[in-house]
């Protein structure tokens, strides 16, 4: 059986649902919630049933990867935007946790978000950002794998806001997209670099390259440049490093999205990429370096914060970052069949624990009542190697999560917001009036004042 079919009925089927009923709410017809569900069940256990089956046939592969080549987007001299796919042992893992997970987070939000007046919002959300990510998995170039990163990100940003009557939802989406753009400049940046010094930017170019150790006319700063700007890249995807303040602001969103984008699958894109671009970071000491420290410190920080949070969520997106730390250290070390077994662990656990976040306060009085009332914390042995007065500091240190928010405050939005201001200030100064004046009569001159405008 030819697998191009099976393979467009999964990234088809979410991509049909999201215009179907999309169109349908721009014409006015009224989708009820129980068609919806309907819907959404239907079509992920189709692209189950397709992964399966596809699946089976790379089983069967000799070399167990399946290209689908449809040529080229657009060719401008050398430049090339491919439209090619690929399903290898890398892509299956990452596309059975999003066919998977989003089929059982859409099936529980059927209840869950039963009467909310963005029912229809929310799933017309969750199959484009399904799109996103299978695009983003079975991409087989940098060129086609930014079109599912944007996807993700943006169907991201829209969840956090998904409440949007309340300020601080949309507050901090806002928060989040910003630094989004930040990091997706490392991405952007990386894919133009490739092409100029590497002459393609699919994965196939990658391994040829590290295999012959070098290219011709590009130096060993370049080949450090390149994988550093990938590190960044998946760094600010996964909430690590420079960018871990905005996975706490992201658990705004209703609960099944924080269970499929920040337990699951949209944090694990990251991880996705360091694994696609391995080849180049290893040719890098410098870039290893880097992911090893970036990991390793976001670990223990994200550990001390989880350690003082006091509502379940966030102690679970801590515990998440703690955890993306930690594959970030594997990947560096090379044990990418450990990264690849313990991002599959994490996502079904920690998709699982936001979903049962609502109940966990019961369940833990439930547990604690068990136990006959001597339930002790966990760690309690730790806060013994650490003096009092040190256990203070570093409580406040975490308390203020490091002081991450103030220190990029200061550096970035701060001068930037002066920057607006005085753009503002000189645009809206009064003004002189400078018509001519009539001969034998003097007339006042009427400053003119502009009305500014609060959005």
């Amino acid at each position: 059986m030819n697998a191009t079919p099976l393979f467009f009925v999964i990234l088809g089927l979410p991509l049909a649902t999201f215009l179907l009923l999309g169109i349908s709410w721009m014409l006015g017809f009224s989708v009820g919630e129980k068609c919806i569900g309907l819907t959404i069940k239907t079509i992920y256990a189709v692209m189950f049933l397709a992964f399966l089956a596809l699946s089976w046939q790379l089983y069967q592969d000799a070399d167990h990867s399946i290209e689908i080549n449809m040529g080229h987007w657009f060719v401008l001299d050398h430049y090339e935007y491919p439209m090619s796919f690929q399903w290898d042992a890398v892509t299956m893992p990452f596309a059975g946790l999003t066919i998977i997970l989003s089929g059982i987070v859409g099936s529980f939000s059927i209840t869950y978000l039963h009467r909310d007046p963005g029912f229809l919002r929310f799933f017309l959300l969750l199959v484009l950002f399904s799109f996103g990510a299978l695009l983003v998995f079975t991409a087989s170039s940098l060129d086609l794998l930014i079109a599912g990163w944007e996807l993700v990100g943006i169907t991201s940003v829209m969840l956090i806001s998904f409440f949007q009557y309340r300020p601080e939802p949309v507050r901090n989406a806002l928060r989040v997209f910003a630094t989004y753009r930040v990091a997706d400049l490392f991405i952007l940046v990386s894919v133009f670099l490739a092409h100029q010094w590497f002459g393609a930017a699919d994965w196939a170019r990658f391994r040829e390259i590290a295999l012959d150790g070098s290219v011709a006319g590009v130096s060993p700063v370049m080949m450090t440049i390149f994988p550093i700007l990938i590190v960044f890249a998946a760094s600010g995807k996964s909430a690590q490093g420079p960018f871990c303040g905005w996975l706490a602001r992201a658990m705004e969103g209703p609960t099944p999205s924080s269970a499929i984008f920040y337990g699951a699958i949209s944090v694990h894109a990251g991880p996705y990429l360091l694994l696609r671009a391995e080849p180049l970071i290893r040719q890098s000491s410098v870039a290893t370096g880097l992911l090893c420290f970036i990991g390793l410190t976001t670990a223990v920080l994200s550990t001390m914060m989880q350690r003082i949070s006091t509502d379940a969520k966030t102690s679970l997106a801590y515990a998440s970052q703690t955890q993306l730390g930690i594959i970030f250290v594997e990947i560096s070390l090379g044990w990418h069949t450990l990264a690849l077994i313990h991002v599959m662990g994490h996502a079904i656990v920690r998709a699982m624990q936001f979903l049962r976040s609502p109940s966990m306060l019961s369940d833990y009085h439930r547990l604690h009542s068990g136990a006959g009332g001597e339930l002790r914390a966990t760690g309690a042995h730790y806060d013994r190697m650490v003096s009092d007065r040190w256990q203070r500091i570093l409580y406040c240190f975490t308390l203020f999560r490091g002081f991450h928010d103030a220190f990029w405050d200061r550096l970035l939005i701060r001068p930037l917001f002066f920057i607006v201001r005085l753009v503002e200030k000189i645009e809206l100064s009064p003004s002189k009036d400078k018509r001519p004046q009539q001969s034998g009569a003097s007339s006042p001159e009427l400053p003119v004042r502009a009305k500014r405008e609060t959005i």
